[in-house]
């Protein structure tokens, strides 16, 4: 795996990290914890977009698409965004996407 194909994992585990830090200073009833949370989810859609195919093929059990459409609905309707569905994908996505992202940064090859 080149560099150029590393960053796009490695900024997704950056902003996963970013989340976990939002939701120590509080929930996301606090606005400011809410849009934190919502611009690292942004991050992360823009990430996995700058993958490639062949890349996320290996992780077919992560909805790949569904995650770069969550970013455009996110940036483009924003007024429009559930918590709960915020709440839901940094409980239950978030972490099998973190997973999957270290999984590939671990395959052989991916130094």
């Amino acid at each position: 795996m080149s560099r150029f194909d590393r960053q796009p994992l490695e900024d997704i585990l950056a902003a996963i990290d970013a989340i976990r830090e939002h939701v120590k200073r509080g929930n996301l009833s606090d606005g400011l914890v809410f849009d934190a949370v919502r611009v690292r989810l942004i991050e992360i859609g823009e990430a996995v977009k700058a993958l490639p195919t062949d890349l996320v093929e290996t992780q077919p059990d992560i909805p790949w698409n569904q995650i770069a459409q969550m970013r455009d609905r996110l940036a483009h309707r924003y007024f429009d965004t559930s918590h709960a569905i915020i709440a839901a994908t940094i409980e239950r996505d978030v972490p099998e996407l973190e997973s999957a992202v270290r999984q590939l940064l671990d395959r052989p090859g991916a130094g």
